[in-house]
C-alpha cells in the first residue's frame, strides 16, 4: 500500500484534523425554563440571533426546545398568547431505552458531532453529567468551521 492511498483512506475519518466540540468556539448557551412565556422567550431569540431554544425544567434539566420561527408563526397567527408557556409549544425530547441520550460535550470530536447532526437538527453542549447546557452546536457550526480552518 503506498503512502498515496493511505492518506487519501484516513481522510474522511480525520477530517477535522483531531478538532473537538470547544474548537467550535460556540457562544455560551441561552435557554428558557418552561414556564416562561412566549412573547419573552422569542424576544431573547431573536436578541441573541437563535433559532432553537432549549427548554429546561427547574432544575436545568434539558426538556426539549423551541423552534423560534415555528413559534412565531403560530403566536402572529392568532394560535398562541404572549403569554402562553413555551411548555405548550416545545418539542419534548424522546428519551426511551432504545434510544440511549447521546451526551456531547466540550471534549466530543466534531466527527462524533457531525454524525449526530445528521439525525438531529442542533446538538445540546453539555457537562458529562447533564446538569448544564453549555452551548448549542448545528451543522452550520460545522460548516463555518470547515471554512475557516480551510480543511
Amino acid at each position: 500500500m503506498s503512502s498515496t492511498s493511505f492518506q487519501a483512506s484516513t481522510l474522511p475519518e480525520d477530517k477535522y484534523r483531531g478538532a473537538v466540540v470547544e474548537d467550535l468556539q460556540l457562544p455560551p448557551a441561552f435557554s428558557v425554563q418552561s414556564n416562561e412565556a412566549i412573547a419573552r422567550a422569542i424576544e431573547m431569540a431573536y436578541e441573541r440571533d437563535f433559532s432553537h431554544i432549549p427548554v429546561l425544567d427547574r432544575n436545568r434539566r434539558p426538556l426539549g426546545y423551541v423552534d423560534v420561527a415555528k413559534l412565531k408563526a403560530t403566536w402572529e397567527a392568532g394560535q398562541a398568547n404572549p403569554d402562553d408557556k413555551v411548555s405548550q409549544y416545545m418539542t419534548k425530547f424522546q428519551r426511551r431505552t432504545s434510544e440511549p441520550y447521546t451526551i456531547i460535550t466540550p471534549l466530543t470530536p466534531l466527527s462524533e458531532l457531525e454524525g449526530f447532526l445528521k439525525k438531529n437538527i442542533f446538538a445540546l453542549v453539555t457537562d458529562q453529567n447533564r446538569k448544564f447546557v453549555l452551548a448549542v452546536a448545528t451543522p452550520h457550526d460545522l460548516e463555518e468551521f470547515v471554512r475557516r480552518r480551510g480543511l
